[in-house]
């Protein structure tokens, strides 16, 4: 019936909301897996200050139409640390920019009388084969296409969901705007609420502008799109909050950025309005009324583009103090805590699959060299004479084994999750590869914990190494020290690019070095020269350094794809 507004009507409101943010989001994800593998070199190269990284986030946003997907990869690229905390600002404060192009694009093909909706089923015909393509960057140009004919399908519907404001309904509307600055605070959490609830900022700005083209006046909308660019951040805020200190520093940065803006926009929101009026004046389209509701809506536009343009322009000067803020509100945990727990992996944070291997990659540096210090540890315990520090080192090593035991759990588990995706074939070999190193790491603490508790059997029967014992020891831990370092650097290199002529090297060396020791222990306990229990332990200790020389090898062959 005409004028009523039922249950009906209101779960095909929320289900033209949903087809658009559904077509939003498979539009996005495809452009992303589409420039995917080559993003972290574009961005890596072009965040060089925070001009250029603004700029980045701009195109970046504009190109993906999602500024929470362009915050999201910003904040994985932190993590990895291939951006710092200042540039990702600058490309944060860009992307605020290119968000307001989805605003432009919307309006352009959806409200126009050339409305892509009645191209979308041929679109989707035209796309939808491409899904069966075996090139999966075919696959993912498929998915973009269809993407995009959803998004405008679901705009369609939104259109003729959304009722006319009746003369009642209008008038009520002005009365609530007859409150000065309190009307606008009023409209400004409407604007925030309504993004939290639809997780994107670009369907509040869609039902804002059909809003508008229903007759509600601009300086409410307007107030709205104010409230929308805070509510945008609450949602990355929420996200972050089981993220790492990374994270959590990009997306309150972000939150600060934009809350800043909308505080001085109140401040001079009234003379802000009148100058878009008056350059409204001056075009065709004429001036925003209820009657005028196509220039309400380019006026609209115009201001969501205006204010972030004049933001970002204000705010760009401050961003080592953003930076310092934010690091001051989220200060990073004591270096022990942070020795402990995953550091570059995002818990919560689940970007594209492809660019999830930078921060698996960069988190398995860190698993190596957690398991690498185990082997300072021992290595101290050569010497070490006091017997407190000994107590002290060995309960080290056995709870840095405890964390090897749960570093490797969660990151084969995120790497399981990462392979669920879809990755290029390239990508889907170095999951492989990971998942074997992970494995190999974890191999080797546990070898470096059984060493301790040789150590800790030599300790309680007093048993002793002779001089030239302790130098063979020494050589051996120096040998496999140079291996870990050579391995460490391997892991930093983009995989299967490493030259494994070093590490087979440093493998040989260690062999022959076995192979020595080994000979001299034997003929040594056959003259008589150390008691049984002395000669049991150094062989356990000589052949276990021998065995981390292997492990160690094997995840220099896994990194270059020889796994």
């Amino acid at each position: 019936m005409e004028g009523s507004f039922g249950i009906f009507e209101i779960l095909r409101l929320i289900g033209s909301l949903g087809l658009f943010i559904y077509g939003m989001k498979m539009m996005s994800d495809g452009i992303q897996k589409v420039a995917g593998n080559k993003m972290r070199d574009i961005l890596g190269a072009m965040t060089s200050n925070r001009f250029t990284g603004l700029i980045t986030g701009f195109f970046t946003t504009a190109l993906i139409q999602s500024s929470s997907a362009t915050t999201v990869m910003i904040v994985s690229f932190v993590n990895a640390g291939l951006l710092t905390l200042r540039q990702a600002i600058g490309v944060i404060m860009g992307a605020n920019i290119g968000t307001t192009m989805t605003a432009v694009l919307i309006l352009v093909f959806g409200f126009s009388k050339f409305s892509i909706a009645d191209y979308a089923l041929p679109l989707i015909a035209f796309g939808f084969p491409m899904l069966f393509f075996k090139n999966n960057q075919l696959k993912s140009a498929g998915e973009t296409i269809i993407g995009f004919s959803v998004l405008f399908m679901g705009l369609d519907f939104l259109k003729s969901s959304v009722p006319p404001i009746s003369p009642s309904q209008l008038e009520f509307l002005i009365d609530l705007s007859q409150h000065g600055i309190f009307s606008t605070l009023l409209f400004v959490v409407i604007g925030t609420v309504l993004t939290i609830v639809v997780q994107s900022s670009s369907a509040a700005m869609a039902l804002t502008i059909i809003m508008c083209e229903r007759g509600m006046p601009l300086e409410m909308a307007a107030a709205i799109v104010l409230g929308e660019n805070i509510g945008t951040t609450i949602t990355a805020n929420l996200a972050a909050l089981i993220g790492n200190v990374h994270a959590k520093r990009a997306a309150r940065a972000h939150f600060i950025f934009n809350v800043i803006g909308v505080t001085w926009m109140l401040f001079v929101f009234p003379v802000f309005l009148n100058g878009i009026n008056v350059y409204m004046e001056t075009t065709p389209i004429g001036v925003p009324s209820a009657e005028n509701s196509q220039a309400t809506k380019w006026a609209l536009t115009l201001f969501h583009m205006s204010f972030n343009v004049v933001n970002t322009t204000m705010l760009v000067w401050f961003v080592g103090t953003i930076a310092n803020f934010v690091t001051k509100m989220v200060p990073t945990r004591s270096d022990e805590d942070e020795q402990f727990s995953l550091e570059y992996i995002g818990g919560g944070i689940m970007n594209t699959p492809e660019l999830s291997l930078v921060e698996a990659q960069k988190e398995l540096v860190k698993f190596s060299g957690i398991t690498h210090r185990m082997l300072g540890f021992l290595k101290e315990l050569l010497f070490e004479k006091d017997k407190k520090e000994q107590k002290i080192k060995l309960e080290r090593i056995e709870k840095y084994e405890q964390i090897t035991d749960n570093i490797e759990v969660e990151v084969a588990d995120y790497l399981m999750t990462v392979s669920q995706g879809e990755l290029s074939d390239e990508s889907s070999k170095t999951v492989r590869s990971m998942l074997d190193i992970v494995s190999e790491i974890e191999q080797i603490a546990d070898v470096f914990f059984q060493m301790s508790l040789t150590y800790d059997r030599k300790i309680q029967t007093k048993a002793w190494f002779t001089l030239e014992q302790r130098r063979n020891l020494l050589e051996m831990f120096d040998l496999i020290d140079l291996s870990f370092e050579n391995m460490v650097m391997n892991l930093e290199q983009r995989y299967s690019d490493i030259d494994l002529e070093k590490a087979q090297s440093l493998e040989e060396q260690t062999n022959k070095l076995r192979d020595r020791i080994r000979k001299e222990h034997l003929d040594n306990m056959g003259k008589g020269d150390y008691n049984i229990d002395s000669g049991m332990i150094y062989n356990d200790l000589y052949s276990s350094l021998e065995q981390v020389g292997d492990h160690i090898f094997q995840i220099n062959e896994a990194i270059a794809g020889k796994v």
